[in-house]
C-alpha cells in the first residue's frame, strides 16, 4: 500500500491517505495501493470504503479529535467493541479488524471492518420490493432485533457494558445533558419532556443488550432475499431496556412519509406491512413476551432522544463538524420531534 491513491468526494474525506496506508500495510490483509472514498449514511461518524488490492473495507471514524466533541459522543470505540463481540451470536455484523484511538495517523480514532455487499434502503415504503417482499423483509427486522435483545450479554465478555437497571433514568438525564450542552434555540416540548419523563419511568426493568439506532437505513440487505445481513451504526448501544429500543424502531410508524421517511399517513397492509400492533404482536412472540405497556411513554422517551440527537447534529453543524451535507436541514427537526414526544406523553396524562 505504499502507492497510497486516495479519491476526494467530499469534505469529510480522510486528511491523509498517506499516513493511513502506511498504518494499514502491516495490518491489513491485502497489498497494493489504498483508495479512499466516502459511503454515504451516518450524520455522526465518516464512514469511509477502502479497497486495498482487490480486497473492500469500511473505515469508521469521528468527526474529529476528541477534545472537539461532546462528552460520551461518537464512541467508536464501543462499536468496536460490540461487533468483535457479536461475531457468530447470530446477530449479522461486519467482521472487525483493529481500532486505532492513535489521533495522529489521520487526525481522529477510527476502525476497520469487512465491507458488507448488500442494498441499504431509505424508504420504510420499500417501493423497490414486491408486496411480499416487504412483509418478509419486515417479519426479518423483527426477528433480529428480537434475538439482539434475548442474547446472553455477559457471555459474550459485555458484562461491563453498561449498568444493568435505571436505564431509562440515565438516559433521560444524559440526553438532557447533552440537548442542553447544543442548545441553540428554545424548545418549549423539550422543556417540558425534560421535566416529566423522570417522573414517569415504567416499572419494567429488564435489562438486555440494545442496538440504540436500530433503523432500516442502518440495515444491509442481502443483494436478492428481503434478509437483514449486515447491523450497522452501534455506536449507541450499550446494555439497556430492549422495549426502549424496540418502540424507537417503531418510531417509524408514527412518521409521515416522505422527507421523515415514515409510515404514519400510509396504508401499511396495501403495501404488504404490518400494521405496528401487528408488529408489536411479532415481537413478543419472538421475545417470548405477553404484551408491552407503557408504549405511549416509550415513544414519548425515544422521540425526546432523537430531539436530543437531531440538535447535536444541527450543533456540529452550525460548527462545521457535521459528517453530512444535510445536517443542518436534519437538525432544524429537533423541534417537530420533541413536538411529537410531547403529543405522545399527553396521552397518558403528562401536562
Amino acid at each position: 500500500m505504499s502507492d497510497a491513491v486516495q479519491r476526494v468526494k467530499s469534505a469529510a474525506s480522510l486528511p491523509d491517505a498517506t499516513r493511513l496506508a502506511r498504518y494499514l500495510e502491516p495490518r491489513l490483509p491485502g497489498g497494493g495501493s489504498l483508495a479512499v472514498e466516502p459511503l454515504g449514511g451516518g450524520q455522526s461518524n465518516p464512514t469511509f470504503l477502502l479497497t486495498v488490492g482487490g480486497l473492500r473495507y469500511a473505515l469508521r471514524t469521528k468527526p474529529g479529535r476528541a477534545a472537539e466533541l461532546l462528552p460520551s459522543a461518537h464512541q467508536i470505540e464501543r462499536e468496536f467493541r460490540v461487533l468483535a463481540a457479536l461475531g457468530g451470536a447470530g446477530v449479522p455484523v461486519p467482521g472487525v479488524h483493529l481500532l486505532c484511538t492513535d489521533e495522529d495517523v489521520i487526525g481522529r480514532a477510527f476502525y476497520v471492518m469487512d465491507f458488507v455487499d448488500g442494498r441499504v434502503f431509505q424508504d420504510p415504503r420499500l417501493p423497490e420490493l414486491t408486496s411480499a417482499e416487504r412483509g418478509a423483509l419486515f417479519a426479518d427486522m423483527n426477528r433480529v432485533l428480537a434475538r439482539l435483545h434475548g442474547l446472553d450479554y455477559a457471555a459474550l465478555g459485555l458484562g461491563d457494558f453498561g449498568k444493568p437497571g435505571d436505564y431509562l433514568a440515565r438516559q433521560i438525564a444524559r440526553w438532557s445533558k447533552q440537548y442542553r450542552a447544543s442548545e441553540t434555540e428554545p424548545i418549549e416540548a423539550m422543556d417540558r419532556l425534560i421535566a416529566w419523563l423522570p417522573s414517569c419511568i415504567p416499572a419494567d426493568d429488564a435489562t438486555t443488550l440494545v442496538h440504540g439506532d436500530f433503523r432500516l437505513d442502518n440495515l444491509v440487505i442481502d443483494a436478492r432475499e428481503p434478509k437483514v445481513v449486515g447491523v450497522l451504526d452501534w455506536e449507541l448501544s450499550t446494555l439497556g431496556s430492549p422495549l426502549a429500543d424496540f418502540a424507537y424502531h417503531c418510531c417509524v410508524f408514527h412518521f409521515p412519509a416522505g422527507r421523515h421517511r415514515g409510515l404514519g399517513d400510509v396504508d401499511p397492509v396495501a403495501l404488504g406491512i404490518p400494521t405496528e400492533a401487528e408488529y408489536i404482536a411479532t415481537y413478543c412472540r419472538n421475545s417470548g413476551r405477553a404484551a408491552i405497556g407503557d408504549w405511549d411513554y416509550y415513544l414519548a422517551y425515544n422521540f425526546f432522544r432523537m430531539a436530543a440527537i437531531v440538535q447535536g447534529i444541527r450543533k456540529r453543524a452550525e460548527q462545521g463538524t457535521a459528517a453530512a451535507a444535510n445536517a443542518l436541514e436534519m437538525g432544524r427537526g429537533a423541534r417537530l420531534l420533541a413536538e411529537t414526544g410531547w403529543q405522545r406523553a399527553q396521552r397518558i396524562g403528562a401536562g
